[in-house]
């Protein structure tokens, strides 16, 4: 799957990537990974400055494990002790009797009463580290994989899509150099400005829900600041337009962090025309502190949307992260799931370019990976939309009317029983946000209903509305359940039995034999590799602490296959009448073989 040159000036690669954020590359890594030749084009001189997304949730944190990034991120990132918390203050400090008070605080995002939780369910937890330093991080591996390959400064220009291939002309823009480029297939992960655009692509939704400034500024905030916390909403008891929240940036987590950013919600006017003596005075009175010295870093205004593409593939273009979905910064998915969309696509064209599969097989990108896209977009709306409604509620929202607001405060922290039971009564409503800020299911049990696996007809496991619990289950198109391992006393999660260089992975049971031989004559008829681990007693793998058999959903006897996404593509409860037959069926199906039955 190497490049090679036409010899008419035409650069030829298999994958083109269009974009170099977060998205395009992490997707440049998925594909070194898996072996697919690939350049990868950003317009921008360097990886991002402003920090953005900041929350890798559980299974992205899982796909950058098993991409051997994990390290490199949680060396920089606030471990979950660091963000355990989500909290309502009026301000840091001031001198006014309902400054510096704490409204409401509850644990999120997989820390305190979640951890024991969120450890059972995954070989890695969430992290935190602003796009700023993810960036780097992702853009020198993939440097060093796919060497001489990775453009920033360089801008697409031209775009035909030919049927056989795509044809590109990229712009060197320091040099005003341009290349001609033709790929089999392109990645257009450059947040829908170019690509989409040319071809016609709609994002459809709701272009504009309200504007937000985003200021990223450093400051000690050392004597004030309450540690632990993910997220800290300010409403202020005086003044409704000073609604913010504020999120440590790092490099220092805790009480010494250096950098931040706070989130306004300006009305455009205002927004249009901030600047430093606008911006700096409102983050002080905002925080209650009026002398605090502060240097201002970057000020950006935007959009929030909640948009999604009219499709995910358009002929020999692939469309990933905000090229395909936009939404709320509500629940942390935006980023998420533009890596998530990377990781689906990658094995698949490694299929695909290596002739293991047809060209169908791309089709089950957007069948999959679409549907959860509007899924995403619908929960943060939601998410959000609720947010404001527990402030209303409780009667601290923008919408008391102002002669009402401060003695709403003063109500809330009457020390009174009469106040006691409002707070009480408020507690229960904050509780109902754990839809956003307590979403685990949401991260890591969402499924696939059509696409690359074979479907059992077996039902979903049972959902919670709000999204807050996970329950395991193999049942396919669903993620793999973790579960440790002990394999010659290295200890081993399931997810890392597949992935990239390791193709398929077959699980059975301790009297799974006869699968593991049938996986064998499987993998040499279709040419990919499929790795077999017999889990239990007196089996090569050890159920370390007994989570796979109280996950696995099948019998001594049976078998889950797991595709190289970690995502369960078939499964047999108990023994087969003829192992190797049914795998090569299911192997044929999931691959989307023409021959197959579908």
């Amino acid at each position: 799957m190497a490049d090679k040159g036409t010899g008419t000036g035409t650069i030829e690669v298999p994958v083109l990537i269009v974009g170099g954020g977060g998205c395009g590359l992490a997707a440049s890594v998925f594909c070194s990974d898996h072996g697919v030749g690939h350049l990868l084009v950003e317009r921008h001189a360097g990886t991002s400055m402003i920090p953005k997304a900041h929350y890798h949730n559980q299974r992205t944190m899982e796909i950058l494990r098993q991409h051997g990034l994990h390290e490199a991120v949680a060396e920089q990132a606030a471990p979950v002790e660091a963000f355990a918390k989500v909290r309502w203050l009026t301000s840091l400090d001031g001198d006014r009797p309902l400054d510096g008070r704490m409204i409401h605080e509850m644990d999120g995002f997989g820390g305190g009463v979640l951890r024991e939780r969120y450890s059972a369910a995954g070989p890695v937890l969430p992290t935190r580290l602003p796009q700023s330093r993810l960036e780097p991080i992702l853009r020198r591996h993939a440097e060093r994989q796919n060497p001489g390959r990775i453009l920033f400064g360089h801008e697409l220009v031209e775009f035909a899509d030919e049927g056989d291939r795509v044809v590109v002309a990229v712009r060197d823009t320091r040099t005003g150099a341009v290349a001609d480029i033709a790929a089999q297939y392109l990645i257009a992960a450059d947040g829908g400005r170019t690509v989409g655009p040319a071809l016609g692509m709609e994002m459809r939704g709701r272009p504009a829900l309200r504007q937000i400034t985003t200021v990223y500024f450093s400051a000690d905030l050392s004597p004030w600041w309450r540690e632990g916390a993910h997220m800290t909403h300010f409403l202020n008891p005086y003044n409704p337009g000073l609604f913010s929240n504020l999120f440590e940036m790092g490099p220092t987590w805790g009480k010494h962090c250096e950098e931040w950013v706070m989130h306004f919600h300006l009305p455009p006017d205002e927004a249009a025309g901030a600047d430093e003596e606008v911006i700096v005075p409102r983050i002080r009175e905002v925080l209650g502190l009026p002398g605090l010295d502060l240097n201002l870093l970057g000020v950006t205004s935007w959009t929030v949307q909640g948009l999604l593409a009219d499709g995910y593939r358009r002929g020999r273009v692939l469309f990933a992260g905000d090229a395909a979905h936009r939404q709320p910064p509500t629940v942390g998915l935006g980023l998420n799931s533009g890596i998530q969309d990377a990781h689906n696509l990658a094995w698949k064209l490694a299929a695909v370019l290596t002739g293991r599969a047809p060209d169908g097989l791309l089709g089950s990108y957007e069948a999959e990976r679409r549907p959860v896209g509007r899924h995403n977009i619908d929960w943060a709306l939601s998410a959000a939309a609720h947010n404001q409604a527990i402030l209303g509620a409780i009667g601290l929202g923008a919408n008391t009317p102002p002669e009402r607001r401060e003695q709403m405060f003063v109500a809330y922290f009457d020390p009174s029983p009469l106040g006691a039971a409002g707070r009480a009564r408020a507690a229960e409503m904050f509780a109902t946000a754990r839809g956003g800020y307590q979403a685990h299911d949401l991260e890591i049990g969402f499924a696939y209903e059509d696409g690359a696996f074979c479907p059992d007809g077996g039902p979903p496991p049972s959902r919670e509305p709000l999204r807050d619990v996970y329950r395991p289950t193999t049942r396919p198109g669903h993620r793999l359940p973790h579960a440790w391992l002990d394999r010659g006393g290295r200890r081993l999660s399931t997810h890392d039995l597949a992935g990239a260089g390791l193709g398929f992975a077959l699980l059975t049971g301790p009297a799974g034999a006869p699968w593991c031989e049938a996986a064998a004559q499987v993998a040499e008829k279709f040419s990919i590799p499929i790795r077999t681990a017999r889990i239990g007693d007196g089996a090569e793998f050890a159920d370390a602490d007994g989570q796979w058999a109280a996950v696995r959903e099948t019998a001594d006897e049976g078998a889950v296959l797991v595709r190289p996404d970690n995502h369960v593509a078939w499964r047999s409860m108990g023994a087969g009448d003829d192992p190797a037959g049914a795998l090569a069926d299911a192997i044929s199906r999931v691959l989307h073989h023409d021959s197959a039955p579908r």
